[in-house]
């Protein structure tokens, strides 16, 4: 820690506003918040209800102040209020004690530290829905700089925000793009050609499930996909499960070979992603089909037509039970999709993976940030911070 920096404790700085307020409405508050409207990591208040909706929250909060979710606190709920309101009562409404001391807008980065979140999960009670106690917070132990440094340490950590902030909007702006070109042209395309999943699949290769019974691991065996491999649209190959050969041999229909699409039936449907060449002769789930795509079409073409609202709508409009959701293969090979020559699939493909691309590199920006930003927390809390 450097020379200039203090340990203190939280409760010697921080303070926990205990005002209340019996009658909203009549003192001119128009909204609250509950823990529902805090997100994790965003230190924004963007949600809230409104109190003539009927509420019987009394803590009161003022702009500025910070609003701390002590019921499971794993959860990471914190955000610094830009309106006065009332708030739930797992919510702890917080405020430095003496802004020459501790300036108001550190107060949520502090807040905001893993070591805060471990020590307030450490130190909350109950096993159903655990909180932690202020007298507890108080006695967590930080690194406190001067007050001209930590001037300059908001500056930082609030350009870490403001970064993040921008990249997040270019990632929506971006994703709300590829929708909106997505969707006009599959419904130009739509209004002069369709045609079944059924009828874009390879000659002997007709849209099947995999494997019903995979069994236990089996050392060297045959690589399974189930639909978690999967999750963001790319097939993650660490840790698949490997089935016995003996099990495979009665699956050779649906075994895979590169560039299959893949589509969840079952659970969450609609997931896809496409077969790594790493994984030419694995094989798949009940819970996943596999669609070979035929040489009249292109194969991104395909996945991105399902992900057009008429596809999805047809998907959804198909989809049974009650405890696990499915879509059977007979309705999915109904589904269709907009049709066109090849050279406009591809055209169009290479259009939306250009911006596909772009959203894939401000997400990995993104992360970065955030670690960065993480990292530049945690060591304000050390007294490691250089700025």
């Amino acid at each position: 820690m450097k020379p200039s920096w203090r340990k203190v404790k939280f409760g010697e700085v921080v303070r926990l506003s205990k005002a209340r307020c019996a009658d909203p409405l009549a003192e001119g508050i128009e909204r609250y918040v509950g823990l529902e409207h805090l997100e994790p990591g965003d230190l924004r208040v963007r949600s809230w209800g409104n109190v003539a909706d009927g509420v019987t929250f009394t803590s009161l909060f003022q702009p500025g102040q910070v609003l701390f979710g002590k019921r499971r606190a794993y959860q990471r709920k914190v955000a610094v209020a830009d309106f006065a309101g009332v708030c739930s009562g797992d919510i702890y409404v917080l405020e430095s004690q003496d802004a020459n001391v501790l300036l108001p807008e550190l107060l949520p980065f502090i807040c905001q530290t893993d070591a805060f979140f471990e020590h307030a999960v450490g130190t909350s009670a109950g096993s159903l829905s655990p909180r932690t106690n202020w007298t507890s917070l108080a006695g967590f132990e930080f690194a406190l700089p001067p007050v001209e440094e930590q001037h300059r340490l908001v500056a930082v950590l609030q350009g870490y925000m403001g970064t993040l902030g921008a990249l997040q909007n270019l990632e929506t702006s971006s994703r709300m793009l590829r929708k909106s070109l997505l969707f006009d042209r599959a419904e130009a395309i739509r209004k002069n050609s369709t045609v079944t999943l059924d009828s874009v699949v390879a000659d002997g290769r007709p849209i099947t499930y995999g494997i019903v019974k995979p069994g236990l691991p089996y050392e060297g065996g045959i690589p399974v996909i189930k639909v978690r491999d999967f999750p963001d649209g790319v097939v993650i190959e660490d840790n698949l499960l490997l089935t016995s050969p003996e099990i495979e041999k009665d699956y050779r229909r649906s075994r895979l070979l590169p560039g299959d699409l893949l589509f969840s039936i079952r659970g969450t449907v609609g997931r896809m992603a496409f077969v790594p060449d790493a994984l030419e002769g694995a094989q798949i789930t009940q819970d996943t089909a596999r669609l070979t795509i035929g040489s009249n079409f292109d194969p991104r073409y395909v996945r991105y037509m399902l992900e057009s609202p008429n596809a999805v709508s047809q998907v959804i409009a198909n989809t049974m039970g009650l405890a696990v959701q499915g879509i059977n293969l007979g309705d999915l090979r109904k589904v269709t999709i907009p049709a066109c020559d090849l050279d406009q699939q591809i055209e169009l493909a290479d259009e939306l993976d250009d911006i596909s691309r772009g959203i894939r590199s401000v997400i990995t920006r993104k992360n970065d940030t955030l670690l960065k930003f993480a990292a530049a927390r945690q060591n304000v809390l050390k007294g490691e911070f250089d700025v």
